[in-house]
């Protein structure tokens, strides 16, 4: 017999990893260093989840480390609110950064750097408005036009600037702009704004500071500072690499390289920090982390789990086109995950009476169930079996068509972990609403020492009625009904009305009632749940987290 092992055949490298390799293996790089470099002007989404996946991925994968480091540059949008939630989001996701640093660490040294370009006469001080900048730029196919500040010289420039830092300007007043091009085909390399004054309380910084860097300076620089290897961003900062190199080559300093890659939007939903704010703001949804939300801490709340996401990032990949990722496949990942990890329980959303009229008053035995049919280690628990018991009404059906398998007027069928019943009469209200159900069991039929002989298909869920519990379920939809909403004209006119319905006494069984903020649960035959943090004592809320099944599709064409 050969014992020459096998193995599958490994992945393809993405470009990205090719980079990486052929740099390593040039000796370009002794070890690699990436940085995630978020705003701290919103929670993040799943967009950020697939660049910090790929940063600190792309590190791991090859003995490096990944910074992170907030872009804190425009104090006017950023709370120490959205740096909590990062930092969270990031440690959730299951990476440690390196380091936790902050563009506004380094604003002494870019200040320093600035004046140095302003010396060698590649940078000066224009009091030209927005507008008349914007309309001396030009257009892609005619060059721009000089600003008539473009020729100050650099001792007067100089002494602008630091009466600029000093606060004598007030905001909007004036701007530092490299000097480099007003011909360029690049659009970002006609003279682009260094720095901005904008008299507003920083975060960290309080108020030291007076004048911000743009992006375009804060960023390649700090990369330098840090000695980031291969800077990733998304395809949109494709035109900004020529002005990052170009900044790095003026002060001679530590040569990061930026590289891109093209953004994975998710269909039926939007990643727009702006408009999700919108959403928070004019109270569409309940906050960042409403379980609608696209945020990181959002798909938390509704039980995602840091692993189906990371699995997601993977499998979606990393291109250089962009496109639109199915929810779907993000639902099959997390569906994958949580059959293996989550405890099974039974939960009646929609109550149905049962009478049992063959089983004794007072009468009450303890049944063995599994906790986890995937997972032998999870154990088994006990269910209470009573007289007096609920299903869910959509397991019952007077007049039911072929091949129906629950129960029906005179069928019969399983009790999961428990005895078949029988239906012997329907009791209805004044309006002919099934209001009880009066069975028969087989008391011969017990699970796993059934002696009954009798066959049958259906199997459903129950819960005994002097033991369950009420708890408050709230079952989430997709926020949006287009795939694409952020292509619409207005794409709140997309807002799913049914996004959210909120049972408020369903029942459950008291294990339930037991769980912790966070704790998974299959709820058997109904999805996947977990507990929400406004769970108080004696009343637990549980947040659908997704359906046993993709039904989604399916569900919409019947609303049609």
């Amino acid at each position: 017999m050969s014992t020459e092992k096998t193995t599958e055949p490994a992945a393809p490298l993405h470009f990205l990893e090719e980079i990486v390799e052929a740099d390593l293996a040039a000796g370009k790089h002794k070890t690699i260093l990436t940085r995630f470099p978020p705003e701290p002007n919103g929670y993040l989404h799943v967009g950020h989840a697939t660049s910090i996946c790929l940063n600190f991925g792309l590190a791991q994968k090859y003995g490096g480390a990944t910074n992170l480091r907030f872009d804190d540059t425009n104090p006017v949008t950023e709370e120490t609110e959205y740096v909590d939630s990062i930092i969270a989001d990031v440690r959730w996701l299951g990476f440690e950064p390196a380091q936790v640093l902050y563009a506004s660490d380094y604003f002494p040294q870019l200040y320093e750097w600035a004046k140095v370009l302003i010396m060698k006469g590649k940078a000066y001080v224009d009091f030209s408005t927005a507008e008349e900048i914007a309309a001396l730029k030009g257009t892609p196919t005619e060059p721009g036009k000089d600003s008539p500040y473009r020729n100050t010289s650099p001792e007067e420039n100089l002494a602008l600037f630091e009466r600029m830092k000093a606060g004598e300007f007030p905001d909007g007043h004036c701007t530092l702009r490299a000097k480099i091009d007003m011909a360029s085909p690049n659009m970002i390399m006609r003279d682009p704004l260094l720095y901005r004054i904008k008299h507003a309380h920083h975060h960290r910084t309080g108020d030291d500071w007076c004048i911000y860097p743009m992006y375009d300076w804060a960023h390649g620089q700090s990369d330098s500072i840090e000695h980031i290897t291969h800077s990733i961003c998304t395809l949109e900062f494709a035109p900004h690499r020529e002005l990052y190199d170009w900044c790095i080559e003026q002060l001679g300093i530590y040569p990061s390289k930026q590289y891109e890659f093209a953004r994975r939007n998710l269909s039926y939903t939007v990643t727009s920090k702006r408009k999700l704010k919108l959403l928070v703001e004019d109270n569409y949804v309940r906050g960042w982390d409403d379980p609608r939300m696209p945020t990181i801490a959002a798909f938390r709340r509704r039980g995602y789990t840091p692993e189906s996401i990371r699995e997601f990032c993977d499998r979606i990949g990393v291109g250089k086109r962009e496109n639109l990722a199915d929810m779907s496949l993000l639902e099959f990942f997390v569906r994958e995950d949580l059959n293996k990890r989550a405890l099974r329980r039974f939960a009646v959303l929609n109550p149905l009476k049962v009478v049992v009229t063959n089983y004794p008053e007072g009468q009450v035995e303890w049944l063995e169930t599994e906790n986890n049919p995937e997972d032998p280690g999870a154990g088994k628990r006990q269910l209470a079996f009573s007289r007096e018991l609920y299903i869910e009404q959509d397991d019952f059906m007077e007049n039911p068509p072929p091949k129906y398998f629950r129960l029906s007027p005179g069928g019969m069928v399983r009790l999961k972990s428990a005895f078949i019943l029988k239906c012997d009469e329907v009791k209805k209200d004044a309006s002919g609403n099934v209001t009880e159900l009066h069975c028969s069991y087989v008391p011969e039929s017990r699970s796993g020492q059934d002696t009954s002989g009798l066959k049958v298909q259906g199997v459903i869920h129950w819960l005994s009625a002097p033991h369950a519990k009420t708890a408050e379920v709230r079952l989430y939809d997709r926020l949006f009904q287009s795939e694409d909403p952020a292509s619409e004209d207005d794409f709140k006119k997309t807002i799913n009305p049914h996004s959210l319905h909120i049972v408020e006494n369903a029942l459950i069984e008291p294990a339930l009632a037991e769980g912790n903020t966070g704790d998974h649960f299959q709820f058997t035959r109904l999805g996947y749940f977990c507990v929400d943090p406004d769970s108080v004592p004696g009343k637990p809320v549980f947040n659908r987290t997704v359906t046993l099944k993709d039904t989604w599709a399916k569900e919409q064409k019947g609303k049609t």
